[in-house]
């Protein structure tokens, strides 16, 4: 099998795979879709487990879920009632968390297990196309809420271990998340998320890994940031991923457009 790469990919908003109009984007959702399917193909066979990063979790403490069937989690509003009812039963992995709570610990990390939370539409509305047949076991990893940069690409590098037991590690965010800036449809949105995702895009690609997590460290300072991120739990998880890529060089795996405003995902490995 040999050491898996790590991803970070873009969820997208809401519910919108099972949306008929695709969130009034079918062109834009469509290229996604058929990235996430496409993605799901390459590792269905491949891997053990998964371990997702989203950024719809927060917590004091990094923290695991530990149920063996999580249910899902809705956390979303104004949809229709249909996608309140979705169901993906993947499994859970009590023993992996347990296996990440170990490396956490060895890594000076105190954590926290949590046995009822579902997972949130960051995991299972892109893991729905990815892997629909839902049966590979997957964990879930919250964020730290104070939303650090150097603490998440710390906590992604005591994971990097995985990477060499069958286990494929991604994080699911955003690379633009300014919800006032989607729903503009304007211009001025659409050119910040181009200039912040070129940013973002030379960064993740530089050939020097301690460069490159010193600039996702300081990545207020990149053009358009907080108009991109006017906070920043939608690219925390790609600090995660930044951490356990190790010294892995990155390159963009997807591009493209949702609702007129650029948005992008990165391979590790």
């Amino acid at each position: 099998m040999g050491k898996l790469p790590v991803y970070f990919i873009p969820h997208g908003g809401g519910p919108w795979h099972v949306i008929k109009n695709a969130m009034g984007d079918p062109i834009g959702y469509g290229q996604l879709r058929e990235y996430l399917k496409n993605f799901g193909e390459q590792y269905s066979q491949k891997i053990n487990a998964i371990l997702v990063v989203s950024g719809h979790w927060e917590e004091d403490l990094p923290t695991l879920q530990f149920g063996s069937n999580p249910p899902l989690l809705y956390d979303y509003y104004g949809f229709p009632e249909s996608t309140y009812h979705l169901k993906w039963p993947a499994p859970g992995n009590p023993e992996l968390a347990e296996r990440i709570e170990n490396l956490f610990k060895a890594s000076s990390f105190k954590t926290k297990r949590d046995y009822k939370r579902g997972f949130d539409h960051g995991t299972f509305v892109p893991l729905m196309i990815a892997f629909p047949e839902a049966n590979i076991p997957v964990v879930q990893l919250s964020l730290i809420n104070s939303l650090d940069p150097e603490t998440h690409i710390s906590l992604g590098k005591a994971l990097e271990p995985l990477r060499n037991e069958g286990v494929l590690i991604i994080g699911s965010g955003m690379s633009y998340h300014n919800m006032r800036g989607f729903m503009s449809e304007s211009s001025s949105a659409a050119g910040s998320s181009t200039q912040f995702d070129d940013w973002l895009t030379q960064t993740v690609e530089i050939n020097d890994t301690k460069k490159r997590n010193e600039m996702l460290i300081n990545w207020k300072n990149a053009p358009k940031a907080r108009e991109s991120h006017p906070r920043s739990e939608h690219l925390a998880p790609l600090f995660v991923v930044a951490g356990a890529a190790g010294s892995d060089k990155g390159s963009r795996d997807y591009s493209g457009l949702l609702m007129g405003i650029k948005v992008s995902g990165y391979k590790f490995g």
